[in-house]
């Protein structure tokens, strides 16, 4: 079976051979072609209300690093916008790329993000687990935050600070008093279409929420940055000999791609990029409020 993941061997090309929805109606991400998004009155200002005390761990999966939310009461939600009822914060988790002219798993009129941020849901008031309702049609609600390059995110940095302790793969470290509202943008407006999960198993069982602004994050802002993510070997020597106080400066996305996808007895391999392209419309309506 094919072992997913984001190389020319086993990518986005390639998870249709065991996960034929990933040639469904309704595949996410898509092109958000601004022009043709339709102007509806009845979509509601979005409501997050986040407890910081419902954060519990971060974690590498080896295809991405996400901040994981005790979701078995509703300490933590997402209500308004285009959803009906509660639906509860399970996780969220970053998409980036090799560079910074790509990264985003949407796209704005063709234009694609330096990264992508999810804040992922599920409808607690109809089903009884995230895995339940993730086969739901309308199961899983799943805010996503643009990153684009700019100053260096203070907020970002409570996240990229921690990576050291999980930069291999299926390494976890205790993640507490976190409020993902912090990464929000000023700006709640946003884009909603019927979509998927972006990674297998695919499932068409997401409302995206896509909001329009974006938050800023730094880049590589030095040379020996891009060899710690294409040299493991040399770039971790390199990068201790830094002192910390200038480690954060120089980095936020380029901490991300320094995370490995192997696991400590395989070769180190660096994560270099975690983004599904586009996938085609098929007729689905993107409204805006």
């Amino acid at each position: 079976m094919l072992h997913w993941g984001y190389d020319e061997h086993n990518g986005p090309a390639h998870w249709k051979e065991v996960f034929p929805v990933a040639n469904g109606d309704r595949q996410s991400p898509i092109d958000i072609k601004t022009e043709e998004t339709k102007y509806d009155p009845s979509l509601r200002p979005l409501n997050p209300n986040y407890d910081p005390a419902s954060a519990k761990i971060i974690l590498n999966n080896g295809h991405s690093t996400s901040v994981e939310f005790d979701d078995t009461v509703n300490k933590s939600v997402l209500t308004g916008g285009p959803l009906s009822g509660t639906y509860r914060l399970r996780q969220i988790h970053f998409h980036w790329g090799s560079n910074d002219e790509a990264g985003s798993e949407h796209a704005v009129d063709g234009m694609k993000y330096a990264a992508e941020l999810h804040v992922v849901h599920w409808n607690s008031e109809k089903y009884s687990s995230f895995v339940e309702a993730a086969r739901q049609s309308d199961g899983l609600a799943v805010m996503a935050v643009f990153l684009q390059i700019g100053e260096c995110n203070p907020q970002l940095n409570k996240i990229t600070d921690r990576l050291d302790t999980i930069r291999i793969k299926g390494k976890r470290a205790l993640f507490t008093n976190f409020d993902p509202s912090c990464l929000l943008p000023k700006s709640l407006d946003y884009w909603t279409y019927f979509g998927s999960l972006t990674v297998p198993p695919l499932l068409e069982s997401v409302i995206w929420i896509v909001l329009r602004e974006p938050i800023s994050v730094c880049s590589e802002q030095s040379a020996f940055v891009r060899l710690t993510a294409m040299r493991m070997d040399l770039g971790l020597t390199f990068w201790f000999k830094i002192p910390a106080s200038q480690r954060q400066d120089i980095v936020q996305l380029a901490k991300f791609r320094s995370l490995l996808s192997t696991a400590e007895d395989e070769v180190a391999c660096c994560l270099l990029r975690n983004y599904r392209p586009p996938q085609p419309l098929k007729g689905r309506e993107v409204r805006r409020n």
